[in-house]
C-alpha cells in the first residue's frame, strides 16, 4: 500500500500532472506526521512491511482517535493493542474500529487476508493465559497469517497437547504462552522442528512474581530453538511469528 502510493506520486511527476515542487512537499511529510502528542510514522510500512501499531495503554481515547485518523487518511490499516473495553467504546464513537475484548485489540481499515504460505500455532497452557495468547493470535491474523489455536494444553495434563502432534508438526512457528513455571515452551520445543516463541504470562501464585518465574524458566529452556519475549507480550510474539512465517519457502 505505502510503496504503491509513493510509486503513484513519482508517476504523477513523470507524466506532468504533479510538479516536482509539490511532490517534494508531499514527501517531506511522509517520514512522520507531528500531531503534537504523537509523531505518526507513515513510512513504517515502507521500511518494515507493516504500518505503525498503536499501543493503547496510557493514551487517551482522543489521542488514539487522532492517530487513527492520521493513519487512515494515508490509506493505512490500523492495529491498536492493549485497549480496554471502556476506552474502546469511546474510540468507536469517533472512529470505525472492530474490537476484540479478549485480546484487547482493535482494528481499523481493511486487512489483507492470508499472505503467508504456512500456518502458525498459538498454544496456551491454561484458560487464564487466553488474553495473552489471543493477543498473539489476533496480531498474527491481522498481519496476514493463518493461525491454529491449541488452548488449555498445559503440562498438568500433557495428553491434551499430545493429541495435537500433527498440527504442531506442520506449523512453521509455534507460540507457547504459559504462566506458573512456564514449562509448556520446553515441552513443545522438544516435539517440533520449527522455531518456538515462548511467552511467559503473569498468571500464577505468589512465588510466580508476576510472571518472572515463567520468564526465567523459559530463558533457561534446555530445548533448542526456543526464543523468549517479555512477560505478557503476546503482541511481540505474534509479530515475530508473522515475520518468520512470511520468510518464504515451500509449505510444509
Amino acid at each position: 500500500m505505502e510503496q504503491d502510493r509513493i510509486l503513484h506520486l513519482l508517476q504523477q511527476v513523470r507524466d506532468g500532472s504533479l510538479s516536482p515542487e509539490h511532490a517534494l512537499a508531499r514527501l517531506k511529510i511522509e517520514p512522520f506526521e507531528d500531531l503534537g502528542y504523537a509523531k505518526v510514522d507513515h513510512h513504517r510500512a515502507l521500511r518494515q512491511g507493516v504500518p505503525e501499531v498503536i499501543f493503547g495503554s496510557g493514551k487517551t481515547a482522543e489521542q488514539i482517535v487522532g492517530i487513527v485518523r492520521a493513519m487512515r487518511k494515508n490509506g493505512q490499516s490500523v492495529l491498536i493493542t492493549r485497549l480496554d473495553a471502556e476506552k474502546a467504546r469511546a474510540v468507536s464513537e469517533q472512529a470505525d474500529i472492530r474490537y476484540d475484548p479478549v485480546s484487547r485489540i482493535a482494528v481499523s481499515g481493511e486487512q489483507s487476508g492470508v499472505t503467508a504460505p504456512g500456518y502458525l500455532v498459538v498454544a496456551a497452557a491454561g484458560t487464564s493465559d487466553l488474553p495473552v495468547a489471543e493477543e498473539a493470535a489476533v496480531t498474527a491474523e491481522a498481519l496476514g497469517n493463518r493461525v491454529e489455536r491449541l488452548y488449555d494444553v498445559g503440562v498438568a495434563g500433557l495428553h491434551r497437547l499430545l493429541a495435537h502432534l500433527d498440527t504442531l508438526a506442520q506449523a512453521r512457528v509455534v507460540i507457547a504462552a504459559a504462566g506458573m513455571e512456564g514449562a509448556l515452551a520446553s515441552v513443545i520445543g522438544g516435539l517440533v522442528s520449527c522455531p518456538v516463541i515462548a511467552v511467559p504470562t503473569s498468571i500464577g501464585y505468589g512465588a510466580n512474581f508476576g510472571g518472572l518465574s515463567a520468564l526465567l524458566s523459559m530463558l533457561n529452556s534446555c530445548a533448542s530453538g526456543v526464543s523468549v519475549v517479555n512477560i505478557d507480550n503476546g503482541f511481540g510474539a505474534g509479530y515475530l511469528a508473522s515475520i518468520i512465517n512470511h520468510m518464504g519457502g515451500a509449505d510444509k
